[in-house]
């Protein structure tokens, strides 16, 4: 037996985070029965899953790519918006989906994979997957500004855990600052900029734990490689 949302993201259709969305969404039937019930299980071997009226099948193989997100695009397999998406960037037979979100007007690294359990360990908060961002942000910043955020600020009533923040280039006008953190807050790393009266006017995502973006060109994307898999599975 196995969660049917845990099957869903087997299948590649998404996260399981969004796979329990399309749960309750009432665009899932067992076996022809509808099913909204989060936690539903199923018999992988003789059940009969239909997302949308058509029936999912497990992959063969998993699929681990990284995309270097250019601004303009959201991060979902589908938008309501009609805005373009990340998946307009990917060109294989295998389906994919975004692992985790960047926003609209945030570029840099992107996993995508049909691998529905790596997802969970790269998103889930308690594996602390560290995330490291290249902020421009609007005037000057002190090393007292520098520490606060080190420290952990108040978001949206909650405070952040502890995280890195370096200074690696002042102008008249602008600040870079190299933020590592292992949270996946909405908006975080502008909101703790926020926090300390600094704007962003430009958020780069370089590496996720190991995985390095390096000199993949804006707009294109490639395999990883197996080491870059190897420590993907050691994750626990």
């Amino acid at each position: 037996m196995i969660r049917l949302n845990k099957y869903m993201a087997d299948c590649g259709v998404d996260s399981r985070r969004n796979c329990d969305k399309i749960i309750t969404e009432n665009r899932v039937r067992v076996n022809r029965k509808l099913i909204n019930e989060l936690g539903f299980m199923i018999n992988e071997d003789n059940d009969t899953v239909t997302v949308d009226g058509k029936k999912i099948t497990p992959k063969n193989k998993n699929v681990y790519l990284m995309l270097h997100k250019p601004k303009g695009y959201v991060t979902t397999v589908k938008d309501d918006k009609d805005r373009k998406t990340v998946m307009e960037l990917i060109d294989i037979k295998s389906r994919v989906y975004p692992v985790g979100r960047l926003d609209y007007d945030t570029e840099g690294l992107l996993l995508l994979t049909n691998d529905g359990d790596m997802t969970y360990k790269l998103t889930h908060p308690k594996y602390e997957v560290t995330k490291k961002y290249i902020a421009r942000i609007e005037g000057e910043i002190s090393e007292s500004e520098l520490t606060t955020l080190r420290n952990g600020v108040i978001i949206d009533g909650k405070k952040t855990a502890p995280a890195k923040a370096k200074l690696l280039e002042k102008t008249d006008k602008e600040c870079r600052v190299e933020l590592t953190i292992h949270e996946g807050k909405n908006h975080q790393v502008k909101k703790m900029f926020e926090t300390i009266g600094k704007t962003v006017v430009f958020l780069k995502r370089t590496e996720m734990g190991d995985i390095r973006l390096g000199g993949l060109a804006r707009g294109q994307w490639r395999y990883l490689n197996d080491k870059e898999i190897d420590y993907l599975k050691s994750i626990k």
